[in-house]
């Protein structure tokens, strides 16, 4: 009976020594400001666009003809930044009427071939990664 309770204060004991040695990480919060959110809030509008412009039927033939997996395109403009689906929305939106779909192809396979000259992804064999 002594040896029971003996385990069961030290149990006690060492739970309180664990919870104590847990480090207590504060809070962090701050005020945002309206134009950071107004450009978070645009970028994710952009790369709904962007993903919105992969999905047509139009866009994932010619990825597939160009040997791009449409799924390894999407996967792509879900790591792009921010600030790279602003850019590649610029340069596309600059594109004359008509040519869209062909823009979209060749940006999306642009931005492909570079992430893989980079080392990001690996989806051609003809493009060597730099390490």
């Amino acid at each position: 009976m002594k040896a029971k309770t003996f385990y069961s204060r030290a149990a006690i004991l060492l739970l309180a020594l664990l919870l104590t040695a847990l480090p207590a990480t504060p809070l962090l919060a701050g005020m945002i400001d309206t134009q950071t959110l107004v450009a978070a809030s645009s970028a994710q509008f952009e790369r709904t666009e962007l993903v919105q412009r992969l999905q047509s039927d139009e866009v994932r033939d010619a990825l597939t003809r160009m040997g791009v997996n449409p799924a390894d395109a999407q996967k792509r403009v879900d790591r792009l930044s921010d600030a790279e689906v602003l850019a590649l929305n610029a340069r596309l939106e600059e594109l004359p009427a008509g040519g869209s779909a062909l823009g979209v192809i060749a940006a999306v396979f642009i931005v492909l071939v570079i992430t893989d000259a980079l080392g990001i992804t690996d989806i051609f064999g003809f493009v060597r990664a730099q390490r």
